[in-house]
């Protein structure tokens, strides 16, 4: 089974042209856990009011019904104590039993960036999360850059994982935060990761900056990944990010890794276009699956094929998905 985390409040809040209101991230949130997605990003709580208001609106009525809302943060800074961090406080005081924190595990990053020392940058990963893990908090660490610096010197990538698992977090999530890696370098180092910590429960975060978002995605479930993040129609920072409503049927119809309940699949279509409509943008009318061109035929031959053998030129049934067969 893998469990997927949806983004689209947080990460997909950083495209060009989306924002929210907290009535639309609530009406998106609604949608998401009807859907049945395990995980809800709704925001960084310590980084804006609009997000503050979200969680305590969520902590006032409770309205999810199979998803665990999640808030998101970063690790303290150089040199400052978890106790004296207003993020992380903001954290604790959002209302959910599951946090992401995030923190570098680049050493570009660490020394162009943040600019202290490394070993520093390991404590901040470790108190940060043995902070909110001792406040009875699930704490999901983002490992942004992990690729990059994974490539650049994989014993302190690795390091920056083990202080979070020496902190108590419960699940190591691998970023792709610039979206350049290729897949066979996602596959090998999840490969690594999963060897160095086994029994630790792995996720992947994969930026679509090279198109690769989806690809690098799965080259991580195959490596043995059991947590896919990503966003409703690819939003995100820059290019955007891995795209659910494509890795979901791939996931569910060609690898056969169930991810949602039973029978939910076939609303991922209606999902798709009523939440594009709230951000008041428009579906990829191409996208894969949910577009309204996914099952649309034109050549005389393709169509003739369908008629007499639908699988001859779809690759699933378009009501799988929730979406329908089209002649032009």
């Amino acid at each position: 089974m893998i469990s997927l985390l949806d983004t689209t409040l947080r990460d997909g809040a950083q495209a060009e042209g989306v924002t929210f209101s907290v009535d639309d991230k609530m009406r998106i949130a609604l949608a998401l856990d009807q859907l049945g997605v395990d995980w809800i990003e709704g925001g960084n709580p310590g980084a804006n009011p609009k997000d503050a208001a979200f969680f305590q609106r969520f902590k006032e009525i409770a309205p999810l019904k199979t998803a665990r809302l999640v808030a998101f943060g970063s690790t303290i800074r150089p040199g400052e104590q978890p106790e004296d961090n207003d993020n992380l406080q903001a954290l604790v005081d959002a209302g959910v039993c599951t946090v992401s924190v995030f923190g570098k595990a680049s050493v570009l990053h660490v020394d162009e960036v943040l600019r202290c020392s490394r070993e520093e940058n390991l404590r901040m990963i470790r108190e940060s999360v043995q902070y909110l893990s001792q406040k009875g908090l699930t704490v999901l660490f983002d490992a942004e850059h992990f690729f990059d610096g994974y490539q650049q010197d994989s014993n302190y990538a690795l390091s920056c994982l083990q202080a979070a698992v020496d902190g108590g977090a419960s699940c190591l999530i691998l970023c792709d935060t610039n979206g350049s890696a290729l897949p066979d370098d996602v596959e090998n180092a999840v490969q690594c990761v999963i060897s160095r910590f086994p029994g630790k429960e792995v996720g992947i975060h994969c930026h679509n900056d090279c198109g690769l978002a989806t690809a690098c995605s799965l080259a991580a479930v195959k490596a043995g990944a059991t947590m896919v993040q990503g966003t409703m129609g690819g939003i995100g920072e820059r290019c955007g990010n891995a795209d659910l409503c494509t890795i979901l049927p791939l996931l569910e119809k060609k690898l056969n890794r169930p991810c949602l309940p039973e029978g939910h699949l076939t609303m991922l279509t209606h999902t798709a276009r009523f939440i594009a409509e709230v951000m008041n943008l428009s579906v990829n009318e191409r996208a894969p699956f949910v577009g309204n061109t996914a099952f649309a035929h034109k050549g005389g031959m393709h169509i003739d094929g369908v008629l007499k053998h639908a699988p001859s030129f779809e690759q699933i049934p378009p009501e799988s998905v929730g979406n329908q067969r089209r002649f032009l």
